[in-house]
């Protein structure tokens, strides 16, 4: 289980997060995450949305995000880039 797993981490770290759980998930592991972050959630096969307790939705993820892919076509960040 993980709460808000990419909550606070830069795009890179978030996708390497993702990319760890995918690799879980292939290996027949059930990962339940909780995000608020609507891209984060293209990551997963499926998105289960809750309201008041109650489940609204319970969809399969179509143009699920691969991790992998997403990791090596982000720009390089140039150290002069980074804000301090």
């Amino acid at each position: 289980m993980a709460d808000e797993p990419t909550g606070n981490l830069d795009t890179k770290s978030s996708y390497e997060i993702m990319e760890i759980f995918q690799q879980l998930n292939d290996k027949g592991i059930t990962i339940v995450m909780v995000t608020h972050e609507l891209d984060i959630a293209q990551f997963a096969k499926t998105n289960i949305m809750f309201r008041d307790g109650h489940i609204t939705t319970n969809t399969e993820v179509k143009d699920r995000k691969i991790a992998t892919h997403e990791l090596s076509v982000l720009p390089a960040i140039k150290p002069e880039e980074v804000l301090t």
